[in-house]
């Protein structure tokens, strides 16, 4: 695959009307869509459910490595998500979190703080973030 967006990138390209969109980072490419319901060809995941595949991955991935270097029996994790919007316009994403393996309770209480300290998770909820955006 030719390298067209740097490393640590992503590229967000319409190919399809009205909502299908090439995502095209360093190594992969793949489509982003909405589904039929709202008008979308439901080609690929809709935004948010990127965000939440983002978030999930994020936490598994730094379960698996706080409890590989701890040495703990984590066998499998598995994350499941949910976007829920509330009445009042506020929004919350629910994650819950299935670990597997002979692992104490004082493992499982820390492997959720960890859980907590995941890079997208911490990126979600800083209230600092900024977003500079340009037209070109």
């Amino acid at each position: 695959m030719s390298k067209e967006v740097s490393e640590g990138c992503v590229r967000v390209e319409e190919k399809m009307a009205p909502f299908t969109n090439q995502v095209t980072t360093y190594n992969h490419r793949w489509l982003a869509d909405e589904p039929e319901s709202v008008g979308g060809a439901d080609e690929g995941p809709a935004p948010m459910e990127m965000v939440m595949a983002g978030l999930g991955a994020c936490t598994s991935m730094t379960l698996r490595m706080y409890a590989a270097r701890k040495e703990w029996p984590l066998e499998k994790v598995t994350v499941d998500l949910r976007h829920e919007k509330g009445n009042e316009g506020n929004e919350a994403i629910s994650r819950s979190i299935k670990l597997e393996g002979n692992l104490s309770d004082e493992q499982r209480e820390r492997l959720l703080e960890i859980a907590n300290k995941c890079p997208v998770h911490k990126t979600l909820l800083n209230t600092d973030l900024e977003i500079p955006t340009e037209l070109k």
